[in-house]
């Protein structure tokens, strides 16, 4: 991959799926202006968070050298020069907003949202312990209400909530692989890991993977999302989750995984396969 695409992160781009949550469960994949509108603010939320990984990794290019996996990055290993950066981050934050301000959405205040968020996370909040897993955790609820309230579809408080302890769940993993990965300089590489452990972490993980599994089961049986598909099969979703959940856990604990959602996704065959099979499932069952 060129350095310049690299610095860009193109496979974390699978994150802002969470803005065609709406158009699914909305039943508005058959209207061309929605449609529209939730296109263009994924294709926002991609130029926005390849700026702000473009300037976290300006600023943390010192530290990124010392970390086993960061220091390949473009700007550590000096593929990519300062210049050359800047530039790509500025055009990037650019286009995001003309983007944000024009045809994704009639809430560009979200994407706003979401700078400011990254902005405080990366200057002082990231060093807070559990606030710092709280705030990702709100980058990917602004995704989904971007393609919700963003372009006209009512949440479901189910699904919210779902979201909510799925990305918790995310957050949490990825700071246990980073405990784990380094060990005893964790705390050298990133400051909060000092504060967190690895029974700690166990504890929050068994909650939110716990939370998630129960409030997405809610949310395919309650009378409310029945009554909007006109069916009740939706629960046949759920094992494609739960397998998911326990296919991740077991990456982190036993294979060395968990670290990066995006990367485990396409590494390992079953949580690609629970992916696909819980999509066809909902669009098969949605689609009726």
């Amino acid at each position: 991959m060129h350095p310049l695409i690299k610095l860009l992160r193109p496979h974390q781009w699978i994150k802002n799926g969470f803005v065609f949550v709406g158009l699914l469960f909305g039943h508005a994949w058959h209207d061309p202006a929605k449609v529209t509108m939730a296109l263009a603010a994924f294709a926002a939320f991609c130029l926005l968070a390849s700026a702000v990984y473009v300037m976290n990794d300006l600023a943390d290019r010192e530290q990124d050298r010392l970390h086993p996996d960061k220091r390949h990055r473009p700007l550590a290993s000096g593929t990519v020069g300062t210049v050359a950066a800047i530039a790509l981050g500025i055009a990037c934050l650019l286009g995001g907003l003309a983007l944000a301000f024009t045809v994704a959405g009639g809430a560009p205040w979200i994407f706003l949202a979401y700078l400011l968020l990254n902005a405080a996370y990366s200057a002082s909040l990231k060093h807070v312990v559990i606030l710092d897993v709280f705030l990702i955790a709100a980058g990917f609820m602004l995704r989904l209400l971007a393609g919700t309230l963003g372009i006209g579809i009512a949440p479901s408080q189910w699904l919210l909530l779902c979201g909510l302890m799925l990305t918790l769940f995310l957050g949490f993993a990825k700071r246990r692989a980073e405990l784990g990965a380094l060990m005893e300089q964790s705390a050298g590489h990133r400051r909060v890991l000092e504060h967190y452990s690895a029974p700690m972490l166990d504890q929050f993980l068994s909650m939110t993977a716990m939370g998630t599994v129960v409030t997405y089961g809610l949310y395919t049986v309650s009378a409310e999302t029945v009554a909007l598909h006109g069916t009740a099969n939706l629960m046949l979703t759920v094992p494609f989750v739960l397998y998911g959940m326990l296919r991740y856990l077991y990456r982190l604990h036993r294979q060395g995984g968990g670290g990066d959602p995006a990367r485990e996704l396409f590494r390992d065959s079953h949580l690609l396969a629970a992916f696909f099979g819980w999509l066809g499932t909902v669009l098969a069952v949605l689609a009726r």
